[in-house]
């Protein structure tokens, strides 16, 4: 029951919240919808608790992991498009679980636009992160064990935040969703999804073996 409940809110409810929350009452509800994706993602993570007797711990790693990803933002925010925003979120959820990684890559997009700059797009963003962090949460076993998976997925995790971003790029002209709109702004914004694949190709090869002796550390020494 557990898992059917985080499937739904994560790959149903949130998106349609985003989605219908535009539609029906235009992009100016954009903070109310902000709150309502935070409070959705939350609920599979805070359910993921049963039966374990470390939630604060855990609690504990995410602010963290959460932070670090903030950081990074800020860090290579003279770089554009390049952070390591994407890595931290995947490696989160390798290590967490898929919960985590949503929670993780959601919250990142929520807080860092504090300085960046909330907006309309906020909701969607925090749903990209999160999504990209709970798919790699279901494929840990094989990012862990085979470098090239991870490659290959530091990819897809480009490419899919690219798209996803376009939607409300398409969206935003008219307040609709055009194909054709959709697929102009996939075609312009190639550029930029390339340096997004690249940082993520370079930041996961390059942070994976540093986290990974860290987090297995902390998972022997509290048990979570």
């Amino acid at each position: 029951m557990k898992s059917f409940f985080k499937y739904l809110i994560t790959i149903l409810l949130i998106p349609l919240t985003i989605f219908f929350g535009v539609f029906l009452f235009g992009a100016h509800s954009y903070p109310a919808i902000m709150i309502i994706v935070a409070m959705l993602a939350c609920v599979p993570f805070f359910l993921s608790f049963e039966g374990h007797s470390t939630p604060t711990r855990k609690i504990v790693l995410l602010a963290v992991m959460t932070a670090l990803s903030v950081a990074g933002r800020f860090m290579f925010a003279p770089i554009p498009f390049f952070k390591p925003v994407t890595a931290i979120v995947i490696i989160s959820a390798m290590y967490f679980g898929s919960e985590f990684g949503f929670l993780t890559g959601a919250l990142s997009a929520l807080i860092s636009n504090l300085y960046f700059g909330q907006g309309p797009w906020t909701p969607l963003q925090m749903f990209s992160w999160g999504i990209i962090g709970f798919i790699a949460g279901l494929l840990s076993q094989p990012l862990i064990r085979r470098k090239i998976v991870l490659v290959l997925y530091a990819v897809f995790a480009g490419l899919a935040y690219s798209m996803l971003m376009d939607v409300w790029t398409a969206m935003w002209a008219e307040g609709t969703f055009s194909l054709s709109r959709f697929i102009a702004a996939v075609g312009t914004a190639l550029p930029i999804t390339a340096i997004y694949v690249i940082s993520n190709v370079i930041f996961l090869l390059v942070l994976t073996p540093f986290f990974e002796r860290k987090i297995e550390r902390l998972k022997t020494k509290y048990g979570i």
